[in-house]
């Protein structure tokens, strides 16, 4: 909040650009093209004008310790009365927040929201709102924030028997499938699509609005037109929490936006297993979970009981959890599993569900991190073995953001995560301040050991986060952290190399997109997937060669070596593989790059390391 004006440069034009921006042009130019804004609606949470907002002496805490209690007692003794919040506490849903305005009062905050989509557009992004329509802040008669009812009371809010107000969400629950909340919330998603120019819309916590819903704002956004509205509401996007809890559990209310309804409607839903299976556990289970990247089987961290039988088996499960991922999270993709029988992603299972639960592959929203939960590099610090060096961390954070990157799908990367960013290791840090949720855009610093996070979300586990926090063995420096985004920015000048990174149509993905060394015997800790264009395939029927073809490659072969030790694949025979050009050019780090090679019939790839290696048509 309380934004300051443009910056000149005293010459009479704008001043250079940020480090954020810069940062911000260099993810662009490697194949970055949209920006995800967490909530900018009118919301109830930060005091609006400047004055009002009360701040912390980060200099004075700059002085203690990384792993002292003083900086989350200062940030949160001023926590509801900063300039900080998410902000998923709405208020109005159409209004621009007043905090991120240079004046709250009157049209600034309309003019200057459009001229920050503007200038986003100009930059080659497209723009994604994050709208809450599952709660508000407020309710009730009195509450200068509730404003539902005062329009009609009682009749926004889903209720229990008895009257009480549903609160699973966190407060406040609406009732959108009542027909004029219905049409309040479609209404204001057009509204901000016409007006805003908004590209995508991300919901929060969608599993709690019907599927009906959702489908009629798909169709509302697909009647804008560039001639009328100046907008193709047929090219905008819409994902969101698909998790199903609560009083809609279990089509309880209706038939929700759950996991296991999004598949056919075209809705992007986040795919919690390709992010369980990378870090082990799901973020609300025993921190100590380790999975493929973080060192299950293969590199312990001497916190599990359990035996290393169980470890390897454990492993090549959680192995098929990423492929299944890879392959766009498809109900009909079969692989061979860990145990050698085949199974479509509907008929495997994950905690006693179905694994794969969509039909096409822009319904896959691949991600690990985002902003709810531990920051990768903190669940990585939490999972790895103690004798993981900062190095080596890096490497695992990059593994995983390589995992997201490759995968078919929409992928979902979080703001920092390329730069090693740690909160300190906060698991909930909705109301942190900038203290906890800062971003260095330089690469200088990832803000790991700035204090114990608070108390509030984090006090049960203080003890075994102080012991990581005052490790200097911990923190990477400021190389290690510009390295992890040069390979970041390398991995998706990949996928944007090649068409088969990003197939539209289930089809081309189930004839296209294969994992040889599956089943039994897969190699511990590697996932190897095989791409190919589509002439190298048999020609159908009529004798045409449908799917889609790589202008550069007959095919491609990644190998995801999660484990810490160097891998040896055997290289298919008859086939002239050599590095992606663009890996065999990355002259910031050898081991990404002359270090992965064919060699005596062998694809040879380093611990902890992403190689891509194609077949090139010439």
């Amino acid at each position: 909040g309380g934004a300051p004006p443009p910056a000149s440069n005293g010459a009479g034009g704008a001043a250079a650009p940020t480090a954020g921006l810069q940062h911000l042009a260099a993810l662009r130019s490697a194949g970055l093209n949209h920006i995800h804004l967490l909530p900018t609606y009118d919301f109830g949470s930060v005091p609006e004008r400047a004055h009002d907002q009360k701040r912390i002496d980060e200099a004075a805490l700059r002085r203690e310790g990384p792993a002292s209690e003083v900086q989350q007692a200062a940030v949160l003794a001023v926590a509801d009365e900063d300039a900080f919040n998410w902000g998923y506490d709405p208020v109005h849903f159409s209004v621009p927040d007043g905090s991120y305005a240079t004046d709250p009062d009157g049209p600034a905050r309309i003019v200057e929201f459009r001229r920050l989509v503007m200038a986003l557009h100009a930059a080659g992004f497209r723009v994604i709102a994050d709208v809450v329509y599952n709660h508000v802040f407020a309710a009730g008669p009195h509450n200068k924030y509730s404003v539902l009812d005062k329009i009609v009371p009682g009749y926004y809010y889903r209720r229990f028997e008895d009257g009480d107000i549903c609160q699973s969400t966190c407060c406040n629950n609406t009732a959108t499938e009542n027909y004029m909340c219905e049409r309040l919330v479609i209404e204001d998603l057009v509204f901000w699509a016409r007006h805003y120019r908004i590209d995508a819309f991300r919901f929060d916590i969608m599993g709690h609005m019907m599927v009906s819903t959702l489908k009629k704002m798909q169709a509302a956004l697909a009647e804008l037109t560039l001639a009328r509205d100046g907008v193709d509401g047929k090219s905008i996007y819409i994902y969101g929490e698909a998790w199903d809890f609560g009083e809609v559990v279990g089509n309880q209310r209706g038939l929700n936006c759950g996991q296991m309804n999004i598949a056919g409607t075209g809705l992007g839903a986040f795919n919690d297993r390709l992010r369980d299976g990378a870090l082990g556990g799901g973020p609300f289970d025993a921190y100590h979970l380790q999975g493929l990247v973080t060192g299950l089987g293969l590199a312990p961290n001497g916190i599990s009981r359990s035996s290393p039988q169980v470890d390897m088996l454990e492993l090549a499960r959680h192995a098929d959890l990423v492929r299944y991922s890879l392959a766009g999270n498809l109900r009909s993709y079969p692989l061979v599993n860990y145990d050698g029988v085949t199974r479509t992603g509907e008929q495997a299972t994950f905690n006693g569900q179905t694994l794969a639960y969509g039909e096409f592959p822009h319904e896959h929203v691949a991600f690990i991190g985002c902003h709810d939960n531990l920051t990768i590099f903190d669940f990585i610090t939490e999972k790895a073995p103690l004798t993981a060096t900062a190095e080596e961390r890096m490497r695992m954070c990059v593994m995983c953001l390589t995992l997201v990157v490759l995968s078919q799908g929409v992928v979902f990367i979080h703001a920092g995560d390329d730069l090693l960013r740690s909160k300190s290791l906060d698991r909930d840090s909705y109301n942190s301040g900038d203290w906890y949720n800062r971003l260095d855009w330089t690469g200088e610093d990832n803000n790991f050991g700035v204090g114990l996070p608070p108390a509030s979300k984090n006090r049960a586990g203080w003890e075994y986060k102080a012991k990581l926090l005052t490790n200097p063995m911990l923190k990477p420096k400021a190389a290690q952290i510009r390295l992890a985004s040069q390979i970041f920015q390398l991995m998706l000048r990949i996928r944007y190399s090649s068409p088969l990174f990003r197939l539209a149509r289930t089809e081309d993905v189930l004839r296209q997109v294969t994992f040889p060394e599956s089943g039994r015997k897969q190699p511990a800790g590697v996932v190897l997937m095989e791409l190919t264009s589509a002439e190298q395939l048999p020609a159908d029927g009529s004798g045409q060669h449908t799917g889609v073809m790589d202008p550069n490659f007959k095919r491609l072969l990644v190998v995801f070596n999660c484990s810490p030790l160097p891998a040896s694949l055997p290289a298919p025979e008859g086939r002239p593989l050599v590095l992606h050009p663009q890996q065999a050019a990355f002259s910031a780090d050898a081991r990404v790059s002359s270090a992965c090679k064919v060699e005596e019939g062998h694809l040879r790839v380093p611990g902890r390391t992403t190689a891509v290696f194609v077949e090139p048509r010439q």
